[in-house]
Order: C-alpha cells, then structure tokens, then sequence
C-alpha cells in the first residue's frame, strides 16, 4: 500500500502552489491562525486588508495571535491589534 501524500489546508492566504516558507510572513502568520481556527477568518482578513505597511500588518497579526491563548487579551479584536501596530 502506498502511501498517500497529504494535501495542505488551503486558507485564502495560502493556496498550496507554493511552499508556505515562500509567503511573505504577514501570509504566513495569517494562514497559521486561520489552519488553526477557522473561525478567526474573518478577523484575519480585517487586519490583512486594512491599510497598514507590511511591518504594521505583521505585527498586528503577532499582536492577535498571542492575545489567543489570553481569553482577556487585549488584542483579541483584530480592530485593537490595528490600531496598535498604527500607534
């Protein structure tokens, strides 16, 4: 029996036609979020689609993925992580 090989979980933000090492890390975060919780999607696009400089989006992406294992983090509305990576 051969072994078949697994195909990756598609995200908006990563399609699987390239490795996900190829992302600019704004994706690659995004798409780490969303593989793990596919309920944040539409968290994750609001900060991905907001008008922010790629450092800014990274790290309002890194402000919201760490306020998720904080059930009080401040940063778990994307709209604070925005406007945190603004200030």
């Amino acid at each position: 029996m051969v072994a078949s090989k697994k195909k990756p979980i598609h995200t908006r933000w990563y399609t699987g036609d390239t490795p996900l090492e190829d992302l600019d890390p704004s994706a690659q975060v995004a798409h780490e979020i969303v593989h793990q919780h596919r309920d944040l999607a539409p968290s994750v696009d609001r900060i991905m689609s907001a008008e922010l400089t790629d450092p800014q989006r990274l790290h309002a992406l890194d402000l919201f993925q760490k306020s998720l294992v904080d059930v009080g983090g401040p940063y778990r509305d994307p709209r604070a992580a925005i406007a945190a990576a603004i200030a």
